[in-house]
């Protein structure tokens, strides 16, 4: 806690999943320096306002949570949005915080980020081996420019400016936009929806053969903790659980979990996406941290939120 208590910390993207469980953690741990900035206050994308945000600040440490994010249908149909936008902030924000003099600066990507055949499970090795998931190309290459801009400029300025690759995550503060949201987010809100209305059956995009890791986002909020104490973090670093469930088991638990009883069709004309995707955490495991939420239990935790924010009207859709 040395590292934390007496530093200025900037959270970029305070508002969203990963940013706000971040925020929770810092005020749980009595960090009183804490920035945040609404988009409608910074836009990251402008490069004045960033600039001009950085050296009247002087953030010490900056958690980069900021971000354009989305599933499959999001980034398929918008990838000149997600390229612009997650370059634009990340490119903007590394840059001034160097020239700000910013002590460290962690930058959240994504696991996306790696190859579409890539080795499973994943290790961060195997970053630029072969082409990327065309279905989120554009993000991940804006991820992986901002994960570079990083280690480039720690090594010629020597500055300690890294990243860290969190897999699929969910959690309070999710986006459940029908279209636009990831898949936990999405099937809890379509389960929810179908229980409410009698529905007799839910349609699944895909085939449900795909597998996939998820992460609880208070046990991210934990691992970036832990990094940004880390006195010589790896440039880049995964943050998973290293196990993996397909999606038609996934659908199946989170129907129980809601208390949906009807059926589960799949739509075969949807793109199933990368059919295995799993990351290897031996090194973040190395540098002492390891996930603690189930899965069953942090979608109870996340459902739970879910009714409590429809019940206050603060549905997280964007």
């Amino acid at each position: 806690m040395n590292h934390l208590a007496n530093k200025t910390v900037y959270v970029a993207g305070h508002r969203g999943m990963v940013g706000s469980a971040v925020l929770r953690k810092l005020e749980l741990l009595g960090v009183e320096k804490l920035l945040v900035r609404k988009s409608s206050e910074l836009d990251l994308r402008n490069q004045t306002a960033t600039n001009d945000f950085f050296q009247s600040e002087k953030p010490e440490i900056v958690i980069f949570a900021a971000a354009r994010v989305g599933g499959i249908h999001a980034n398929s149909t918008k990838p000149a949005d997600f390229i612009y936008d997650n370059l634009s902030m990340a490119v903007n924000s590394i840059h001034a915080a160097y020239q700000s003099g910013c002590q460290r600066f962690l930058f959240l990507g994504s696991t996306c980020i790696y190859p579409g055949q890539a080795p499973q499970p994943m290790p961060e090795s195997c970053l630029l081996t072969s082409p990327l998931e065309q279905t989120n190309e554009a993000y991940a290459i804006a991820k992986i420019a901002g994960l570079k801009m990083c280690q480039h400029y720690r090594e010629q300025y020597g500055v300690l400016f890294h990243s860290t690759m969190p897999t699929n995550l969910y959690g309070p503060g999710d986006n459940y936009h029908p279209e636009n949201s990831h898949v936990m987010p999405g099937l809890i809100r379509r389960f929810h929806e179908a229980k409410e209305a009698g529905a007799a059956e839910v349609v699944l995009w895909g085939s449900g053969k795909p597998r996939r890791e998820f992460l609880h986002v208070d046990d991210l909020a934990e691992a970036v903790i832990h990094l940004v104490q880390s006195d010589d973090p790896p440039n880049l670093v995964n943050v998973g659980t290293g196990r993996d469930i397909s999606i038609q088991e996934l659908a199946e638990i989170v129907a129980e979990v809601v208390g949906y009883q009807g059926k589960l069709i799949n739509d075969l004309t949807k793109p199933d996406g990368t059919l295995l995707k799993r990351t290897d955490i031996s090194l973040i495991r190395r540098l002492g941290w390891s996930p603690q939420i189930g899965l069953r239990e942090g979608i109870k935790q996340t459902f739970a939120c879910y009714l409590e924010e429809l019940q206050t009207n603060v549905v997280r859709e964007r």
